[in-house]
Protein backbone atom coordinates (compact mmCIF):
# COMPACT_ATOMS: atom_id res chain seq x y z
CA UNK A 1 0.00 0.00 0.00
CA UNK A 2 1.06 3.60 -0.48
CA UNK A 3 2.84 5.07 2.53
CA UNK A 4 2.75 8.64 3.74
CA UNK A 5 6.18 9.40 2.27
CA UNK A 6 4.89 8.72 -1.23
CA UNK A 7 1.97 11.05 -0.54
CA UNK A 8 4.33 13.74 0.73
CA UNK A 9 6.38 13.42 -2.45
CA UNK A 10 3.27 13.69 -4.63
CA UNK A 11 2.16 16.79 -2.72
CA UNK A 12 5.66 18.26 -3.09
CA UNK A 13 5.62 17.67 -6.84
CA UNK A 14 2.18 19.28 -7.12
CA UNK A 15 3.32 22.32 -5.13
CA UNK A 16 6.43 22.64 -7.31
CA UNK A 17 4.28 22.51 -10.45
CA UNK A 18 1.92 25.13 -8.98
CA UNK A 19 4.80 27.48 -8.13
CA UNK A 20 6.13 27.14 -11.67
CA UNK A 21 2.66 27.86 -13.05
CA UNK A 22 2.35 30.88 -10.75
CA UNK A 23 5.39 32.45 -12.41
CA UNK A 24 3.88 31.80 -15.84
CA UNK A 25 0.53 33.28 -14.75
CA UNK A 26 2.31 36.41 -13.54
CA UNK A 27 3.98 36.88 -16.93
CA UNK A 28 0.72 36.18 -18.78
CA UNK A 29 -0.99 38.91 -16.73
CA UNK A 30 1.73 41.37 -17.79
CA UNK A 31 1.33 40.19 -21.39
CA UNK A 32 -2.39 40.93 -21.09
CA UNK A 33 -1.56 44.53 -20.21
CA UNK A 34 0.95 44.75 -23.06
CA UNK A 35 -1.64 43.47 -25.53
CA UNK A 36 -4.19 45.98 -24.31
CA UNK A 37 -1.90 48.91 -25.08
CA UNK A 38 -0.27 47.49 -28.21
CA UNK A 39 -0.68 49.74 -31.25
CA UNK A 40 -3.49 48.65 -33.56
CA UNK A 41 -1.74 48.16 -36.90
CA UNK A 42 -5.11 48.12 -38.69
CA UNK A 43 -6.32 51.41 -37.20
CA UNK A 44 -7.28 54.12 -39.66
CA UNK A 45 -6.41 56.96 -37.32
CA UNK A 46 -2.82 57.62 -36.28
CA UNK A 47 -2.19 56.35 -32.75
CA UNK A 48 -0.06 57.99 -30.10
CA UNK A 49 2.47 55.21 -29.56
CA UNK A 50 4.32 57.11 -26.85
CA UNK A 51 1.09 57.48 -24.87
CA UNK A 52 0.25 53.78 -25.28
CA UNK A 53 3.72 52.79 -24.10
CA UNK A 54 3.38 55.07 -21.08
CA UNK A 55 -0.01 53.61 -20.21
CA UNK A 56 1.40 50.09 -20.50
CA UNK A 57 4.30 50.93 -18.20
CA UNK A 58 2.06 52.50 -15.55
CA UNK A 59 -0.51 49.69 -15.68
CA UNK A 60 2.29 47.11 -15.42
CA UNK A 61 3.74 48.94 -12.44
CA UNK A 62 0.32 49.01 -10.73
CA UNK A 63 -0.07 45.28 -11.26
CA UNK A 64 3.42 44.57 -9.90
CA UNK A 65 2.70 46.71 -6.83
CA UNK A 66 -0.55 44.83 -6.28
CA UNK A 67 1.35 41.55 -6.63
CA UNK A 68 3.68 42.60 -3.80
CA UNK A 69 1.08 44.20 -1.49
CA UNK A 70 -2.22 42.64 -2.67
CA UNK A 71 -3.84 46.06 -2.86
CA UNK A 72 -3.99 49.13 -5.10
CA UNK A 73 -2.59 52.28 -3.53
CA UNK A 74 -2.54 54.82 -6.31
CA UNK A 75 -3.76 58.27 -7.30
CA UNK A 76 -3.88 57.29 -10.96
CA UNK A 77 -6.96 58.75 -12.69
CA UNK A 78 -6.60 57.27 -16.17
CA UNK A 79 -9.55 54.86 -16.43
CA UNK A 80 -7.91 52.80 -19.16
CA UNK A 81 -4.81 52.23 -17.03
CA UNK A 82 -6.87 51.28 -13.96
CA UNK A 83 -9.08 48.94 -15.97
CA UNK A 84 -6.08 47.25 -17.56
CA UNK A 85 -4.37 46.74 -14.20
CA UNK A 86 -7.57 45.39 -12.63
CA UNK A 87 -8.15 43.06 -15.58
CA UNK A 88 -4.62 41.70 -15.12
CA UNK A 89 -5.29 41.12 -11.41
CA UNK A 90 -8.58 39.35 -12.15
CA UNK A 91 -6.92 37.19 -14.79
CA UNK A 92 -4.06 36.30 -12.46
CA UNK A 93 -6.35 35.38 -9.55
CA UNK A 94 -8.74 33.33 -11.68
CA UNK A 95 -5.91 31.47 -13.39
CA UNK A 96 -4.24 30.72 -10.05
CA UNK A 97 -7.48 29.29 -8.65
CA UNK A 98 -7.76 27.01 -11.66
CA UNK A 99 -4.11 25.97 -11.30
CA UNK A 100 -4.58 25.24 -7.60
CA UNK A 101 -7.48 22.92 -8.37
CA UNK A 102 -5.81 21.39 -11.43
CA UNK A 103 -2.54 20.44 -9.73
CA UNK A 104 -4.43 19.24 -6.65
CA UNK A 105 -6.46 16.89 -8.86
CA UNK A 106 -3.31 15.82 -10.69
CA UNK A 107 -1.74 14.99 -7.35
CA UNK A 108 -4.60 12.66 -6.45
CA UNK A 109 -4.57 11.08 -9.89
CA UNK A 110 -0.80 10.51 -9.70
CA UNK A 111 -1.17 8.62 -6.42
CA UNK A 112 -4.04 6.49 -7.70
CA UNK A 113 -2.17 5.72 -10.92
CA UNK A 114 0.66 4.18 -8.91
CA UNK A 115 -1.91 1.69 -7.65
CA UNK A 116 -3.18 1.14 -11.19
CA UNK A 117 0.35 0.26 -12.35
CA UNK A 118 0.54 -2.26 -9.50
CA UNK A 119 -2.72 -3.93 -10.53
CA UNK A 120 -1.79 -3.86 -14.22
CA UNK A 121 1.54 -5.51 -13.47
CA UNK A 122 -0.20 -8.34 -11.62
CA UNK A 123 -2.61 -8.57 -14.54
CA UNK A 124 0.30 -9.38 -16.86
CA UNK A 125 0.18 -12.87 -15.33
CA UNK A 126 -3.36 -13.36 -16.66
CA UNK A 127 -2.40 -12.14 -20.12
CA UNK A 128 0.58 -14.51 -20.28
CA UNK A 129 -1.72 -17.40 -19.36
CA UNK A 130 -4.13 -16.32 -22.10
CA UNK A 131 -1.29 -16.42 -24.63
CA UNK A 132 -0.24 -19.91 -23.49
CA UNK A 133 -3.82 -21.17 -23.78
CA UNK A 134 -4.21 -19.57 -27.20
CA UNK A 135 -1.02 -21.21 -28.38
CA UNK A 136 -2.21 -24.56 -27.05
CA UNK A 137 -5.45 -24.28 -29.02
CA UNK A 138 -3.56 -23.50 -32.23
CA UNK A 139 -1.13 -26.38 -31.64
CA UNK A 140 -4.05 -28.80 -31.28
CA UNK A 141 -5.16 -28.06 -34.85
CA UNK A 142 -1.71 -28.52 -36.42
CA UNK A 143 -0.61 -31.70 -38.17
CA UNK A 144 3.11 -30.93 -37.86
CA UNK A 145 5.17 -31.57 -34.73
CA UNK A 146 5.61 -28.60 -32.44
CA UNK A 147 9.23 -27.39 -32.29
CA UNK A 148 9.14 -24.26 -30.11
CA UNK A 149 9.17 -24.12 -26.29
CA UNK A 150 5.93 -25.42 -24.82
CA UNK A 151 4.88 -23.41 -21.76
CA UNK A 152 1.82 -25.57 -21.08
CA UNK A 153 3.29 -26.62 -17.72
CA UNK A 154 2.98 -23.04 -16.42
CA UNK A 155 -0.80 -23.38 -16.53
CA UNK A 156 -0.50 -25.90 -13.71
CA UNK A 157 1.64 -23.63 -11.57
CA UNK A 158 -0.30 -23.57 -8.29
CA UNK A 159 0.99 -20.15 -7.16
CA UNK A 160 0.03 -18.60 -10.50
CA UNK A 161 -3.39 -20.21 -10.23
CA UNK A 162 -3.86 -18.62 -6.80
CA UNK A 163 -2.99 -15.21 -8.23
CA UNK A 164 -5.42 -15.52 -11.13
CA UNK A 165 -8.22 -16.81 -8.91
CA UNK A 166 -7.80 -14.04 -6.34
CA UNK A 167 -11.12 -12.24 -5.80
CA UNK A 168 -9.48 -9.11 -4.44
CA UNK A 169 -7.47 -8.64 -7.62
CA UNK A 170 -10.46 -9.39 -9.82
CA UNK A 171 -12.67 -6.88 -8.00
CA UNK A 172 -10.07 -4.09 -8.00
CA UNK A 173 -9.34 -4.55 -11.71
CA UNK A 174 -13.06 -4.41 -12.57
CA UNK A 175 -13.72 -1.47 -10.25
CA UNK A 176 -10.86 0.56 -11.74
CA UNK A 177 -11.65 -0.54 -15.31
CA UNK A 178 -8.14 -1.79 -16.03
CA UNK A 179 -7.01 -3.99 -18.89
CA UNK A 180 -4.18 -4.51 -21.37
CA UNK A 181 -6.49 -4.03 -24.34
CA UNK A 182 -4.66 -2.01 -26.98
CA UNK A 183 -1.25 -2.76 -25.45
CA UNK A 184 -1.06 -6.50 -26.05
CA UNK A 185 1.97 -6.15 -28.30
CA UNK A 186 4.05 -5.40 -25.20
CA UNK A 187 2.77 -8.54 -23.45
CA UNK A 188 3.40 -10.64 -26.55
CA UNK A 189 7.02 -9.48 -26.63
CA UNK A 190 7.46 -10.46 -22.98
CA UNK A 191 5.99 -13.86 -23.85
CA UNK A 192 8.05 -14.50 -26.98
CA UNK A 193 11.34 -12.81 -26.19
CA UNK A 194 11.72 -13.40 -22.45
CA UNK A 195 9.39 -15.97 -20.95
CA UNK A 196 10.22 -18.57 -23.60
CA UNK A 197 13.97 -18.00 -23.31
CA UNK A 198 14.40 -17.47 -19.57
CA UNK A 199 16.78 -20.06 -18.09
CA UNK A 200 14.86 -20.51 -14.83
CA UNK A 201 11.58 -20.95 -16.68
CA UNK A 202 13.19 -23.55 -18.96
CA UNK A 203 14.67 -25.36 -15.97
CA UNK A 204 11.27 -25.35 -14.24
CA UNK A 205 9.65 -26.96 -17.30
CA UNK A 206 11.92 -29.97 -16.82
CA UNK A 207 10.66 -30.68 -13.28
CA UNK A 208 8.20 -33.58 -13.35
CA UNK A 209 6.11 -32.68 -10.30
CA UNK A 210 7.15 -29.32 -8.86
CA UNK A 211 6.39 -28.56 -5.21
CA UNK A 212 4.38 -25.51 -4.19
CA UNK A 213 7.61 -23.87 -3.06
CA UNK A 214 9.09 -24.35 -6.55
CA UNK A 215 5.89 -23.00 -8.12
CA UNK A 216 5.97 -20.00 -5.81
CA UNK A 217 9.67 -19.31 -6.41
CA UNK A 218 9.14 -19.38 -10.18
CA UNK A 219 6.23 -16.94 -9.96
CA UNK A 220 8.35 -14.54 -7.89
CA UNK A 221 11.15 -14.91 -10.43
CA UNK A 222 8.86 -14.19 -13.41
CA UNK A 223 7.63 -10.93 -11.94
CA UNK A 224 10.99 -9.82 -10.57
CA UNK A 225 13.32 -10.82 -13.38
CA UNK A 226 11.14 -11.19 -16.47
CA UNK A 227 8.27 -8.71 -16.24
CA UNK A 228 9.99 -5.90 -14.34
CA UNK A 229 13.13 -6.15 -16.47
CA UNK A 230 11.29 -5.97 -19.78
CA UNK A 231 12.37 -2.74 -21.48
CA UNK A 232 9.23 -2.44 -23.61
CA UNK A 233 6.96 -2.59 -20.58
CA UNK A 234 9.08 -0.08 -18.69
CA UNK A 235 9.09 2.27 -21.70
CA UNK A 236 5.30 2.02 -21.90
CA UNK A 237 4.95 2.92 -18.22
CA UNK A 238 7.42 5.80 -18.64
CA UNK A 239 5.31 7.20 -21.48
CA UNK A 240 2.20 7.10 -19.33
CA UNK A 241 3.84 8.22 -16.08
CA UNK A 242 6.35 11.09 -16.07
CA UNK A 243 7.49 10.01 -12.60
CA UNK A 244 7.82 6.31 -13.41
CA UNK A 245 11.54 6.23 -12.57
CA UNK A 246 10.70 6.91 -8.92
CA UNK A 247 7.28 5.22 -8.90
CA UNK A 248 8.69 1.98 -10.29
CA UNK A 249 10.27 1.04 -6.97
CA UNK A 250 6.93 1.56 -5.20
CA UNK A 251 5.05 -0.59 -7.71
CA UNK A 252 7.76 -3.24 -7.63
CA UNK A 253 7.58 -3.40 -3.85
CA UNK A 254 3.77 -3.73 -3.93
CA UNK A 255 3.93 -6.52 -6.52
CA UNK A 256 6.68 -8.45 -4.74
CA UNK A 257 4.81 -8.26 -1.42
CA UNK A 258 1.61 -9.45 -3.07
CA UNK A 259 3.28 -12.46 -4.71
CA UNK A 260 4.97 -13.33 -1.43
CA UNK A 261 1.56 -13.35 0.28
CA UNK A 262 0.36 -16.23 -1.95
CA UNK A 263 1.29 -18.96 0.47
CA UNK A 264 0.17 -22.55 0.00
CA UNK A 265 -2.63 -22.34 2.58
CA UNK A 266 -4.21 -19.13 1.21
CA UNK A 267 -7.39 -19.19 -0.87
CA UNK A 268 -9.07 -16.91 -3.42
CA UNK A 269 -10.35 -14.59 -0.67
CA UNK A 270 -6.84 -13.50 0.36
CA UNK A 271 -6.86 -9.67 0.49
CA UNK A 272 -3.88 -8.33 -1.42
CA UNK A 273 -2.57 -4.79 -0.97
CA UNK A 274 -4.98 -1.89 -1.22
CA UNK A 275 -4.25 1.66 -2.28
CA UNK A 276 -3.93 2.53 1.38
CA UNK A 277 -4.96 1.16 4.75
CA UNK A 278 -7.41 4.05 4.91
CA UNK A 279 -7.45 5.93 1.61
CA UNK A 280 -9.97 8.53 2.74
CA UNK A 281 -7.71 9.46 5.68
CA UNK A 282 -4.57 9.47 3.55
CA UNK A 283 -6.33 11.42 0.81
CA UNK A 284 -7.37 14.05 3.36
CA UNK A 285 -3.78 14.10 4.68
CA UNK A 286 -2.11 15.09 1.47
CA UNK A 287 -4.95 17.30 0.20
CA UNK A 288 -4.65 19.30 3.43
CA UNK A 289 -0.86 19.29 3.19
CA UNK A 290 -1.01 20.64 -0.38
CA UNK A 291 -3.71 23.26 0.21
CA UNK A 292 -2.53 24.51 3.61
CA UNK A 293 1.12 24.78 2.54
CA UNK A 294 0.12 27.04 -0.36
CA UNK A 295 -2.45 28.92 1.71
CA UNK A 296 0.16 29.84 4.32
CA UNK A 297 3.02 30.37 1.88
CA UNK A 298 3.81 33.93 2.99
CA UNK A 299 3.73 32.96 6.67
CA UNK A 300 6.19 30.11 6.14
CA UNK A 301 8.36 32.22 3.84
CA UNK A 302 8.73 34.78 6.64
CA UNK A 303 9.55 32.07 9.19
CA UNK A 304 12.27 30.67 6.93
CA UNK A 305 13.68 34.14 6.27
CA UNK A 306 13.84 34.80 10.02
CA UNK A 307 15.60 31.49 10.59
CA UNK A 308 18.27 32.06 7.93
CA UNK A 309 19.15 35.66 8.74
CA UNK A 310 22.73 35.22 7.55
CA UNK A 311 21.54 33.80 4.23
CA UNK A 312 19.45 35.59 1.61
CA UNK A 313 16.18 33.63 1.50
CA UNK A 314 15.94 34.37 -2.23
CA UNK A 315 19.09 32.30 -2.73
CA UNK A 316 17.60 29.24 -1.03
CA UNK A 317 16.89 26.56 -3.65
CA UNK A 318 13.22 26.49 -4.64
CA UNK A 319 12.85 22.80 -3.79
CA UNK A 320 14.45 23.39 -0.38
CA UNK A 321 11.92 26.15 0.33
CA UNK A 322 9.02 23.94 -0.69
CA UNK A 323 10.29 21.11 1.52
CA UNK A 324 10.74 23.47 4.47
CA UNK A 325 7.28 25.00 4.02
CA UNK A 326 5.65 21.57 3.81
CA UNK A 327 7.44 20.46 6.96
CA UNK A 328 6.32 23.59 8.83
CA UNK A 329 2.77 23.07 7.61
CA UNK A 330 2.82 19.45 8.76
CA UNK A 331 4.11 20.45 12.19
CA UNK A 332 1.30 22.96 12.57
CA UNK A 333 -1.78 21.14 11.30
CA UNK A 334 -1.13 17.43 11.90
CA UNK A 335 -1.04 17.34 15.67
CA UNK A 336 -0.70 13.55 15.94
CA UNK A 337 2.51 13.37 13.85
CA UNK A 338 5.62 13.72 16.04
CA UNK A 339 7.93 16.59 15.11
CA UNK A 340 10.91 14.27 14.75
CA UNK A 341 8.98 12.08 12.33
CA UNK A 342 8.19 15.12 10.19
CA UNK A 343 11.80 16.35 10.21
CA UNK A 344 13.22 12.92 9.34
CA UNK A 345 10.71 12.43 6.52
CA UNK A 346 11.58 15.70 4.82
CA UNK A 347 15.31 15.22 5.30
CA UNK A 348 15.01 11.87 3.52
CA UNK A 349 12.96 13.45 0.74
CA UNK A 350 15.57 16.20 0.30
CA UNK A 351 18.28 13.58 -0.24
CA UNK A 352 16.54 12.47 -3.44
CA UNK A 353 14.83 15.60 -4.71
CA UNK A 354 17.06 18.52 -3.84
CA UNK A 355 20.73 19.56 -3.85
CA UNK A 356 23.63 17.56 -2.32
CA UNK A 357 23.89 20.01 0.61
CA UNK A 358 20.15 20.23 1.25
CA UNK A 359 20.10 17.50 3.90
CA UNK A 360 22.25 19.49 6.35
CA UNK A 361 20.56 22.80 5.52
CA UNK A 362 17.01 21.48 5.97
CA UNK A 363 17.96 19.58 9.13
CA UNK A 364 19.47 22.72 10.66
CA UNK A 365 16.57 25.02 9.77
CA UNK A 366 13.84 22.61 10.86
CA UNK A 367 15.61 21.72 14.09
CA UNK A 368 15.87 25.38 15.06
CA UNK A 369 12.36 26.32 13.97
CA UNK A 370 10.73 23.30 15.64
CA UNK A 371 12.41 24.08 18.98
CA UNK A 372 11.33 27.72 18.79
CA UNK A 373 7.75 26.82 17.82
CA UNK A 374 7.42 24.19 20.56
CA UNK A 375 8.90 26.51 23.18
CA UNK A 376 6.56 29.35 22.23
CA UNK A 377 3.50 27.09 22.15
CA UNK A 378 2.90 27.79 18.44
CA UNK A 379 2.93 24.03 17.94
CA UNK A 380 0.91 21.95 20.39
CA UNK A 381 1.08 18.25 19.64
CA UNK A 382 -1.38 15.67 20.94
CA UNK A 383 -1.68 11.87 21.08
CA UNK A 384 1.18 10.19 19.21
CA UNK A 385 2.53 13.62 18.37
CA UNK A 386 3.73 13.98 21.95
CA UNK A 387 6.02 10.96 21.81
CA UNK A 388 9.19 12.82 20.82
CA UNK A 389 8.39 16.09 22.54
CA UNK A 390 8.95 15.02 26.14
Amino acid sequence: MLNRRILRIKAMQAIYAYVQAEGSDYQLALDLIADRFAPDLMAIEVQDRRKLEGQKQIASLLFKEWYETKKFDTEEKDREILDAAQAAVNFYQNTLRKDLKYFGNQMLTAAEEIYDRYLLTLLVGQELVNLIESEEQKAATRFTERKDVNLRKLLDNKALQKLLANKFLEQRVIRRNLSWAGEMEVIQKIYRNHLKTDEEVLAYLQIQEPTYEQDHDLLKHIFKNVIFKDENLQTLFEEKDLNWVENKSVVKNLVNKSIKMLEENTDENLPLLDLSASWEDDKAFFEDLYNETLKNDEKYEAMIAESVQNWDVERVALMDKIILKMALCEMHIFLSIPVKVTINEYIDISKVYSTPKSKQFINGVLDKLSQDLLSSGAIRKSGRGLLDNK
